[in-house]
């Protein structure tokens, strides 16, 4: 069974920095491009980075600068830095990983549980 277990929200107040990990346990065989979403109420959930397993990286455009997305191979895991926090960044996070179980598998889409993050003072 693989999962993804996410960590690190909170609250902050405005200007304030938080850092999101997620880490991939259980059996697979590779992990491609990794990822962080984030939801609030009656909103479609929204990408708002992105890490490909060379190092590639996007983001959506209202957090460029404030946002640094990056990752450890070794231990499976992708990490969110979160800077110059704004209240618009209230969200639920949620870590995305496309992963490979087995070498012959096509690779199938993984979703943390989600992490609360809420920046107000």
């Amino acid at each position: 069974q693989v999962q993804l277990v996410e960590s690190g929200g909170g609250l902050v107040q405005p200007g304030g920095s938080l850092r999101l990990s997620c880490a991939a346990s259980g059996r697979f065989f590779s992990i491609n491009t990794m990822g962080w979403y984030r939801q609030t109420p009656g909103k479609q959930r929204e990408l708002v980075a992105a890490i490909t397993s060379g190092g590639s990286t996007n983001y959506t455009d209202s957090v460029k600068g404030r946002f640094t997305i990056s990752r450890d191979n070794a231990k499976n895991t992708v990490y969110l830095q979160m800077n110059s926090l704004k209240p618009e960044d209230t969200a639920v996070y949620y870590c995305n990983a496309d992963i490979k179980r087995y070498i012959w598998r096509i690779w199938d889409v993984y979703w943390g549980q989600g992490t609360q993050v809420t920046v107000s003072s």
